[in-house]
């Protein structure tokens, strides 16, 4: 064990509150009973405000552990938000620099978050999503090895071990084995991997689903348009069992819903995921559903929430393109 790695472990920081999080039923949607039950696993009480925390925390331990990561080398990935943050607060908590490659037009609470925890931003283009931000950051560890340390969080093999060790055992452990189906979204789809691989494990008969948008053009954001994007290495369609394409509208409204009906202010990725739950409820005699919602929306826009419609750029994107694919 490295010297660096003795020093983080016994180190009482906020890196200890990771995980763990609690598990909260859904109570006034139409067609849930005793039989058909939904559950969110509430990612948001993370100490970063996300599940990002989590495969974070695991690919920076395995950088320490191997040597890739020492305290001469600066920690730098690509990042549409959530885990640049969860990179941000570890790397301040454990005394690491952070560089965070991200597309220009991530919303302003983000960036004063990340600002505020210390990181430097390297914005790449914001027509070219999070894709062009892969390529960047790609970019810059091929150009200095010797400067950056990049987990690469959408090939890390850590990634989706995370999941595997912490929120799999804990979705088990918290319905005493009865879940039945559990869906997560797809963004570098390590949760459902590592925590779909872990409850198969378990019981083969669980169903695993992974979210997507239904289009490219979607404004689902945290969610990749997996035929369209730059495909995750860690990412294996044959291990899912259903992959739901949600439609950003129809999101948006469950989103609003689940405000209105649960007091829960989840994000867009949130919205698409039980939307799907929803869907599968009306299909089955008896489910136990487990949704992980990856973050919350009031925490990370606690000032500027809008979410009765999609964002203004969406409709006016998606507008011009059906009007020039079907003149």
């Amino acid at each position: 064990m490295s010297a660096v790695l003795r020093e983080i472990l016994k180190t009482d920081s906020i890196i200890r509150l990771i995980g763990n999080t609690p598990l909260i039923k859904l109570n006034k949607f139409p067609g849930l009973s005793t039989d058909k039950q939904i559950f969110i696993k509430a990612e948001w009480f993370n100490p970063g405000g996300s599940i990002k925390d989590r495969a974070a925390l695991c690919m920076i331990e395995e950088g320490i552990k191997s040597g890739r990561l020492s305290r001469d080398k600066i920690i730098m990935d690509s990042s549409s938000g959530n885990t640049a943050i969860a990179y941000a607060m570890i790397g301040a908590a454990l005394g690491f620099e952070v560089e965070l490659v991200t597309p220009e037009n991530i919303n302003i609470e983000r960036k004063k978050t990340l600002q505020a925890y210390g990181a430097k931003i390297i914005y790449s283009s914001p027509f070219e999503g999070s894709d062009g931000a892969i390529l960047e950051a790609r970019k810059l560890a091929r150009e200095y090895p010797d400067k950056y340390f990049m987990p690469d969080q959408y090939n890390n093999i850590s990634n989706p071990l995370a999941h595997f060790k912490s929120t799999g055992p804990e979705i088990w452990e918290q319905t005493n084995g009865e879940v039945t189906h559990f869906i997560s979204g797809i963004g570098t789809s390590g949760t459902v991997m590592g925590a779909g691989e872990f409850l198969k494990a378990k019981n083969s008969n669980i169903q695993v689903i992974g979210v997507q948008p239904d289009d490219p053009l979607h404004g689902l954001e945290g969610l990749k348009h997996i035929p369209s994007s730059i495909k995750p290495g860690i990412y294996d369609e044959s291990r899912l069992d259903i992959l739901f394409s949600a439609n950003t509208e129809e999101s948006y409204k469950i989103m609003e819903k689940l405000v209105n009906l649960e007091g829960m202010f989840v994000g867009h990725s949130g919205g698409a995921v039980v939307l799907s739950a929803l869907k599968i409820i009306n299909e089955v005699e008896q489910a136990n559903i487990v949704c992980v919602i990856p973050v919350s929306e009031i925490w990370q826009r606690r000032f500027t929430i809008k979410f009765r419609a999609p964002p203004i750029p969406y409709i006016i994107i998606m507008v011009v393109v059906r009007v020039y694919i079907n003149p």
